[in-house]
């Protein structure tokens, strides 16, 4: 049995409650619907205190094995004071949600200290390479290599992703590197700063996606990340998709820089290895990925590979 939370912004209605029940359970999975996961406040899934209790009632129930998140939007941030961390350490389950759940993965970094799954929320399509890599990570109890060829196994071949993917992998620094995946949606990771949290990046595998930012303000939130010391301190760094965020038309000479040319002025100084291009983020064939886990990177080919079972760590009682 699986819980399905909505953390963030409002549900959407009965019609899209409906629609998540029917994606869980074609799974193979048993949902269990939070008890306020149809309420709204506001934009929001209900109050924070409505929504850190359906969260603190799933982590307390045994036969819940896992939590998905509707969606994301906006508010997990506001329920971090909320969460029963000590219950929470006690009863590890995982976490599967992206963009806004950011915020959840990175605290459950800080405060609870098991992996979650940065992926598909419940009301997103499910093509095969979420899926599939959600499955062997979840479920499993398997190592796969995420990359641009979608999902492999030793072994076995990839398996590719329904349609093309979104986009090639760049190099910026070539290398391998292993160490903690930490990471998400940049604006929220970035939002969080200062706060108890953001857990500690050294040594780790950084990945990050956005949708929606234009290019100074993805500029302006990798120089916050430089001054607070997280960047100068990560074994590497996977740039995934930024929808939606680069300008229709190419700026005119001198006049402002391209995504590409950011990214390379923050992360090619870093010394690391660093590729971008990832199927990570708000885009077709997203890659799930085991956040809190240790991987290892390959900025040659564009792959990450956990380096020991995640579920192995979560527990299958």
């Amino acid at each position: 049995m699986v819980g399905i939370i909505a953390p963030a912004g409002a549900s959407g209605g009965a019609e899209r409650l409906e629609r998540v029940r029917h994606t869980i359970a074609g799974m193979g999975l048993v949902p269990r619907m939070g008890q306020f996961v149809g309420e709204q406040f506001g934009y929001l899934a209900g109050t924070d205190a409505q929504r850190a209790s359906d969260i603190n009632t799933f982590y307390a129930d045994p036969e819940v094995k896992a939590l998905f998140a509707i969606r994301g939007g906006w508010g997990c941030a506001r329920l971090l004071p909320l969460l029963d961390w000590e219950a929470i350490r006690a009863h590890p389950k995982l976490l599967i949600g992206y963009s806004d759940i950011t915020a959840l993965h990175l605290a459950f970094a800080a405060r609870a200290g098991f992996p979650t799954l940065h992926a598909p929320n419940a009301a997103n399509s499910w093509p095969r390479t979420s899926w599939e890599s959600l499955w062997y990570l979840a479920f499993a109890g398997a190592t796969p290599l995420l990359g641009p060829a979608g999902v492999a196994l030793a072994g076995r071949m990839p398996t590719a992703p329904d349609g093309p993917v979104t986009a090639g992998i760049t190099t910026i620094t070539p290398g391998r590197a292993t160490g903690r995946l930490l990471g998400g949606n940049l604006t929220v990771l970035t939002a969080l700063g200062g706060s108890p949290y953001l857990p500690d990046f050294a040594g780790a595998i950084l990945f990050l996606e956005d949708v929606g930012e234009e290019e100074y303000r993805i500029d302006r939130m990798l120089t916050q990340l430089a001054l607070a010391g997280a960047l100068g301190r990560v074994a590497g760094v996977v740039f995934g998709q930024c929808s939606r965020c680069t300008a229709p038309t190419p700026p005119t000479p001198g006049t402002g820089f391209a995504l590409d040319d950011i990214l390379r002025q923050h992360l090619a100084p870093l010394g690391v290895p660093v590729f971008t291009g990832a199927n990570i983020g708000h885009v077709r064939d997203q890659l799930s990925l085991p956040s809190g886990a240790l991987v290892e990177m390959d900025a040659d080919a564009g792959t990450i590979r956990p380096l020991a079972p995640i579920v192995r760590r979560i527990g299958s009682d």
